[in-house]
């Protein structure tokens, strides 16, 4: 699916996320850790699979490294869509496609 002139595509990896943007995603999922990858592989390399993390610690590593964001992230209008299961991906096309 080609996404049209009108989606902003970001290459976190080369254009690192804002603590802006970071505070829109929060303020459209209520939670820094819905944002948060325990997939990353620094997340249990580093031992924090074995930590207590808090919202303000699943904030800082996010904005440290990008591996933490969950991805990808998808905002349509007032929704956002995080995740690359089949359900997520499914109502962020059928968001975009509606607007």
């Amino acid at each position: 699916m080609n996404p049209g002139t009108d989606v902003v595509l970001q290459d976190i990896k080369n254009e690192s996320i804002s603590p802006k943007q970071l505070e829109v995603m929060y303020d459209l999922t209520g939670s820094y850790e819905a944002l948060f990858s325990k997939r990353a592989q620094l997340y249990r390399k580093r031992g924090l699979n074995q930590q207590t993390l808090t919202e303000q610690d699943y904030k800082n590593l996010i904005l440290e490294h990008y591996t933490f964001l969950k991805r990808p992230v998808m905002i349509v209008g007032d929704q956002i869509f995080v995740g690359n299961s089949k359900k997520v991906v499914a109502a962020a096309v059928a968001a975009f496609l509606n607007e």
